[in-house]
């Protein structure tokens, strides 16, 4: 990776963080940069799709066409059904199991339900550990990461290492969007590949989506259908995802 490349992640991850930031902060941040170098990455990050400029400086993308969405705003949308997906999902729990648990409201659900026992349960979701935190028999684990704000929960290269090494029975995965052409996505790749990690380290892979995710397609994949073992939904899937279910011999419930 030459100087001007590095750079340039460096510019867009310090956007991404901080959601917006002005030039002068910008020429702060890189005061060996001249102003015209500066404003040349911003363009051409602003090309790639991987920040968004506006007068006086730049905006996470996120930010911009809230990909991720916020997490209280996705908490209430839905509630019934994401509570009955996390009722069947329930029923496939079993002690002494060690289990992944991904952010979301859909998979917050579930652990409001987790009944107290003897589990291994890593999550990157704060509002899962607050629900499973007044449990006595779980040991909950918490990979270390930096805070995505929108999901409200960690993510970063040091959770990802993290879950390298743990042998999970069981990934339960949250997802933002499924359309066929795309299949599972969301808004960050940083969430894309925590998730593809945890999804390796599992003997079995299970979606948690309600029926107004299909057709929605976020910046990043996750994964297709073939790479899930289960899918968990409302009831409500449109007749092709449910083809693309059973062509692939993934069981709905």
């Amino acid at each position: 990776m030459d100087t001007m490349e590095r750079r340039r992640n460096a510019i867009a991850a310090l956007i991404n963080q901080k959601g917006t930031v002005s030039f002068s902060t910008i020429k702060e941040h890189f005061p060996n940069v001249s102003e015209m170098t500066l404003r040349t990455d911003l363009k051409a990050l602003d090309e790639a799709k991987q920040i968004v400029r506006i007068h006086g400086g730049a905006k996470s993308v996120q930010l911009v066409i809230n990909t991720d969405d916020f997490f209280n705003r996705r908490a209430i949308r839905n509630i019934q059904e994401k509570q009955g997906i996390a009722q069947k999902a329930l029923r496939l729990i079993q002690p002494d199991t060690a289990i992944f648990l991904d952010s979301g409201s859909t998979t917050t659900e579930l652990a409001r339900l987790f009944p107290d026992q003897s589990n291994l349960i890593y999550t990157t979701g704060l509002s899962c550990a607050t629900e499973l935190a007044g449990l006595e028999k779980p040991v909950i684990m918490l990979p270390g990461g930096r805070l995505n704000r929108y999901s409200i929960s960690t993510y970063g290269t040091t959770a990802i290492q993290e879950l390298e090494h743990v042998n999970f029975h069981q990934t339960f995965l949250g997802i933002t969007g499924y359309t066929l052409q795309a299949g599972f996505t969301c808004g960050s790749i940083e969430e894309a590949l925590l998730k593809r990690t945890a999804m390796k380290q599992a003997d079995q892979v299970i979606v948690l989506m309600d029926s107004s995710k299909v057709g929605v397609k976020r910046s990043y994949s996750i994964c297709s259908m073939t790479d899930v073992d289960l899918v968990i939904s409302d009831g409500h899937l449109p007749q092709d995802v449910l083809a693309e279910c059973e062509r692939h011999r993934i069981p709905v419930l």
